[in-house]
């Protein structure tokens, strides 16, 4: 049997993307942050506390062996990835510990989807995150905002708060995707 001296223990990172700031709190793009505060009541976690050296608020919780790292990068969206790569060096983790949770105009709200490789589509986030790992293998869980109706710009529609009418699927859908989060974390892809 060979060990990983390196990684003492078990740990996954969720990291949820979006941007910093009460402007961005309600936004499409902040979905992947929502699902973060639930997650952290749901799973018991302690507060989010901002962690300089990572460029993120950072919560903590277990989850049967695992420990977790609930992770809300600071660093907004588009440089998403300087905060996964610090992590994934700080506690020698490999791409397979993480999930990254991420808007996703492909799906309609109330949809979502695991994913364990793939390209960017477009997602600044994701594509930061990609090049700075160097590698498209890293788990995501791509969660329906829709895409835009009439000649709304993507960048302009992602920074939309949900709709009064959308608050009901948002929070069913949310609350469904905890189930799937918490599955993931201790089956895996």
């Amino acid at each position: 049997m060979t060990y990983n001296y390196n990684k003492l223990f078990f740990m996954k990172l969720l990291v949820g993307l979006g941007n910093p700031g009460k402007e961005y709190a309600k936004t499409r793009h902040n979905i992947g942050w929502m699902l973060l505060d639930i997650l952290k009541e749901k799973f018991e976690a302690t507060v989010f506390r901002s962690q300089a050296a990572f460029q993120a608020e950072v919560s903590e919780t277990r989850l049967g062996s695992e420990k977790v790292l609930l992770v809300k990068p600071t660093t907004y969206m588009n440089n998403s990835g300087e905060t996964v790569n610090a992590l994934i060096s700080y506690y020698h983790l490999s791409p397979a510990d993480v999930l990254v949770l991420q808007d996703e105009m492909d799906y309609p709200l109330g949809k979502f989807a695991f994913a364990a490789t793939g390209g960017a589509a477009g997602h600044n986030g994701i594509g930061s995150i990609h090049s700075l790992l160097g590698t498209k293998e890293i788990g995501r869980l791509r969660l329906g905002i829709d895409r835009p109706q009439g000649p709304l710009k993507a960048q302009d529609y992602v920074l939309q708060a949900f709709s009064d009418e959308e608050r009901e699927t948002l929070a069913q859908v949310l609350e469904t995707a905890t189930k799937a989060v918490q599955d993931w974390t201790i089956i895996g892809l």
